[in-house]
């Protein structure tokens, strides 16, 4: 890590909330593993947002054991009242604690529990575990991102293979060159996991479409980002965290080069 980043905020912090995340996250997984295709209490949310005790439990694990051991930080979670006191708090836990609910409740195995720990507006540490897939994605601002503990990176190069772009298909058609038909990778129900997806190769490009939130991107743009990945939104522009406002717009994920490339695309041609 970076001597600036080292100094920000400590070593010795950096490596004591490192080794807390990952034992907290795989806990979490855990215990969302153990209740999948359970009979669960599940009711709506909003206009059409499910929600299941699951999520319940999962959120109330993390809380307690993430605020118990920094009780100076700031929580923005999902699945919590959000509390404004984060807006004043320099680091902040920003959580998912199941993402990709409607998945995990049709039995689905795209989904995840996502946890990133921001530093002001940038996400500093991120986690994003798929149990039933035995994923584990880590990173630390300046050192890189790990699956299963080895290093992973983005494709190379900037030229676009549809097949292994993920996101959503009016949104990606507006990159193709032609009026013929697109066929687009499977699409993946987290959307943690989707942008996580290009931080090891196994997609070239991933699209968030509008009314994604903090708890859906924070840990997912710094496991893209150290992993020689961009993600921003279509201007290029870097996505801040723990704002009062935490609802983002059309967002990218890519290799260094075809992110370049799909932001300059966007420019020349604005979504209306």
């Amino acid at each position: 890590m970076a001597d600036a980043d080292a100094n920000s905020t400590g070593e010795s912090i950096l490596t004591r909330d490192a080794a807390l995340l990952q034992d907290t996250v795989r806990e979490a997984g855990a215990l969302a593993q153990s209740m999948f295709r359970t009979e669960l209490k599940k009711w709506t949310k909003g206009a059409s947002s499910p929600v299941s005790e699951a999520d319940i439990a999962v959120n109330d694990l993390l809380e307690a054991r993430l605020r118990a051991a920094t009780p100076d930080y700031g929580w923005l979670s999902e699945e919590s009242a959000d509390d404004e006191v984060r807006l004043s708090r320099r680091l902040t836990w920003i959580v998912d604690p199941i993402d990709g609910t409607r998945n995990y409740l049709n039995g689905h195995h795209d989904w995840c529990v996502s946890v990133a720990l921001v530093e002001d507006a940038s996400p500093l540490l991120a986690a994003v575990f798929a149990p039933t897939s035995d994923e584990f994605f880590f990173a630390a601002r300046g050192r890189g991102t790990t699956l299963n503990d080895g290093p992973v990176r983005a494709t190379a190069g900037s030229e676009l293979d549809f097949s292994r772009v993920a996101g959503p298909k009016p949104l990606v058609e507006r990159l193709k060159p032609s009026l013929g038909e697109i066929k687009l990778h499977p699409r993946i129900g987290s959307l943690a996991l989707r942008l996580c997806r290009v931080a090891h190769g196994a997609l070239d490009a991933a699209f968030a479409g509008g009314n994604s939130h903090d708890w859906d991107l924070a840990a997912a743009d710094l496991i893209v980002q150290e992993a020689d990945g961009r993600m921003s939104d279509l201007s290029g522009d870097p996505i801040l965290y723990n704002r009062r406002e935490v609802t983002h717009g059309v967002l990218v994920a890519a290799g260094r080069d075809r992110h370049a490339n799909i932001v300059a695309h966007f420019r020349n041609r604005p979504l209306p």
